[in-house]
């Protein structure tokens, strides 16, 4: 092993807004206050970093000429509870899925999905 992963670190405009949004997801604590050009979402052992991208051009789900880059993969118990919360959180949902994820896209434009056991 050369390393551990540290964190995964998402660009965005508002680097607050969007670790708000992931922490609230995710159960997480920010760590950060609004205006900081870096912010934490850290809980349960791991890290997610946000930091500021004024002139972020976000993926344009499922275009590959604009394509997503990396994702996140958020297990849930409930799919139709979680979506109702992650759209009330700002997500919107994209296109495409399957018989055990949906596709949705953070208020930044970030695809992530919500997975369950089929």
């Amino acid at each position: 092993m050369i390393g551990q992963l540290q964190s995964v670190v998402l660009d965005a405009p508002d680097p607050h807004s969007l670790a708000s949004f992931y922490a609230a997801v995710l159960g997480m604590e920010v760590k950060g206050s609004p205006g900081d050009d870096w912010v934490d979402a850290t809980g349960a052992g791991y890290r997610l970093a946000f930091q500021e991208a004024p002139d972020l051009v976000p993926p344009q789900w499922p275009d590959p000429h604009r394509p997503q880059q990396f994702h996140l993969d958020i297990r849930v118990a409930d799919v139709d509870a979680a979506e109702a919360a992650v759209l009330e959180l700002g997500a919107r949902r994209l296109p495409g899925g399957g018989s055990d994820f949906r596709v949705y896209a953070d208020p930044v434009g970030h695809p992530f999905c919500l997975c369950w056991d089929a």
